[in-house]
């Protein structure tokens, strides 16, 4: 099937299997290889995106269903000079990282938290995240990488 995507305001056409996911799209049809694919189940959200704004976990659609949307990943939430987006230096600053691999996923579920819910609580932020897994940091500096970007 011939689909038309916009992924971080660059329209791509292309034909793909109708059983593509849209994370495989991503990686392999765009190039992009900042989206995760972390348990194939849509249980940890390294495969995070922003489809038409909200965040969605591109394991769980066919690049089919995303004919004519507009997605952004995390190499599209960096401004065009470099300068990275509010969320992403939040996470640098509060060291909300350690391997990184979950790091894509949360910051695209955590910019569209913040979306939602401009001024959230430290409860707030951790119900709006539990879809994300990491195996890594014990959520508390990327809890904390949320509220310092929320008070921004």
């Amino acid at each position: 099937m011939e689909i038309s995507v916009t992924v971080n305001g660059v329209t791509h056409t292309g034909d793909v299997e109708p059983r593509t996911l849209l994370v495989q799209y991503i990686r392999e049809h765009v190039g992009l290889t900042g989206t995760n694919i972390g348990c194939d189940t849509s249980s940890c959200g390294a495969c995070s995106i922003h489809l038409n704004g909200e965040a969605v976990k591109s394991c769980t659609l066919l690049a089919v269903q995303a004919d004519g949307q507009e997605l952004t990943t995390i190499e599209g939430m960096a401004a065009d000079d470099g300068t990275l987006h509010p969320m992403q230096q939040a996470f640098m600053e509060n060291h909300g990282l350690q391997c990184g691999y979950c790091t894509p996923g949360m910051v695209m579920a955590a910019t569209s938290l913040l979306d939602e819910n401009p001024n959230p609580t430290e409860q707030d932020v951790r119900i709006g995240l539990e879809g994300n897994l990491c195996r890594c940091t014990g959520y508390h500096n990327i809890v904390q990488s949320v509220l310092a970007a929320a008070a921004k």
